[in-house]
């Protein structure tokens, strides 16, 4: 049996305490070592029995792979300090936070021949693989529509980078979405946005509604919302995270020239068999395939370590592929700020969001 990859963790926040959790039920993997500059939270981590340092530097020789969990100003340096020491990473979406930096990061891990992920860990879910071989049924693809409305708790803001620029929900939340538009129906190739801060009065927004052209011409609408309340969102619809609230409601449409799906239940609609698919046949309603829950956070922690292992996989979040789910993410935050489309290749480097 192999030997445990020796893993480190570097944030102990919220993410980074998730991710702590899963390397220790993970027999694939050691935690070696938790990263946390804020001296009384790693005090009281230590306490709890977790191997915990100030740096990256202190980690143990022979550190085989990090997970980076920062807030997202922080991920250029952690990426950066971790790769220059050997490591293969998989650092939390957004790869980092301008596309300088993203293109930097991927520079620096090709040059050093080692692996680098970006943690958009919905690709890892048995309904997300399934779900390109369900579209395939629908024809070609026509249009998309989708729905995320979370309110988030109040006191969630209450920690200072989440008001700063660049910490609404079209960094923090719709970069999950763009990767998993894109895993499901290709490249974005432009982007138009609509942002409101009027819930909050924030200096991030609160709102934002989305259009996206992609590159096999299909169309997209998205609202998105952290200040809504509603059972439409990812995580209400399939309960991955154990601390939101679970609705199973679909909460992305697509449709096409044969039918239509819904995400995540895969509930396919399809023509008449025999007939021409148009408004005068009725459709055909044929419910989604069932699978086993999982924990996406501990398959993809699972892949990352047989890859820095030395193995291959073809599922995992691509530095390269984090970098285009950042663009889109990036440009639809143009987009609200300037009222103009941004597209694919029309954010500047040094953009943030700010």
């Amino acid at each position: 049996m192999a030997a445990a990859l020796p893993l480190c963790v570097i944030g102990a926040g919220q993410i980074g305490m998730r991710h702590i959790e899963v390397a220790q039920t993970l027999p694939d993997v050691a935690l070696v070592g938790v990263v946390e500059p804020d001296a009384a939270r790693r005090a009281d981590l230590a306490a709890l029995g977790l191997p915990m340092v100030a740096d990256v530097a202190e980690l143990p020789q022979g550190t085989k792979a990090a997970i980076v969990a920062t807030p997202t100003p922080l991920h250029f340096r952690a990426t950066r300090d971790a790769l220059e020491r050997g490591m293969g990473v998989l650092v939390e979406k957004p790869i980092g936070a301008s596309m300088d930096e993203a293109k930097a990061l991927i520079r620096l891990a090709g040059s050093l021949g080692l692996p680098l992920f970006t943690g958009h860990h919905r690709r890892c879910h048995p309904f997300s693989i399934a779900a390109r071989d369900r579209l395939a049924k629908i024809g070609k693809p026509i249009a998309l529509q989708g729905f995320w409305s979370l309110r988030k708790h109040d006191s969630y803001y209450d920690v200072p980078w989440r008001r700063a620029p660049g910490a609404g929900p079209l960094m923090t939340n719709l970069s999950h979405e763009v990767d998993l538009l894109r895993f499901l129906f290709g490249n974005i190739t432009e982007v138009s946005a609509m942002l409101s801060n009027a819930a909050r009065h924030l200096r991030v927004e609160d709102t934002a509604t989305l259009s996206f052209r992609f590159a096999n011409g299909a169309l997209g609408s998205f609202l998105i919302s952290d200040a809504g309340a509603s059972p439409w969102a990812f995580e209400a619809a399939c309960g991955e995270n154990p601390d939101l609230a679970q609705s199973g409601q679909d909460y992305i449409r697509a449709t096409g020239t044969e039918g239509a799906l819904e995400f995540p239940s895969l509930t396919l609609w399809t023509g008449t068999k025999g007939e021409p698919t148009n408004w005068k046949s009725p459709m055909t309603q044929v419910a989604g395939p069932q699978f086993d829950k999982i924990d996406p956070l501990r398959e993809q922690m699972r892949r990352f370590a047989h890859v820095v292992a030395g193995g291959k996989d073809t599922l995992l979040c691509s530095a390269e592929d984090g970098l285009a789910a950042l663009e889109i993410s990036l440009a639809a935050t143009l987009s609200g700020q300037t009222g103009m489309p941004v597209r694919a290749g029309g954010v500047p480097g040094d953009y943030t969001g700010a």
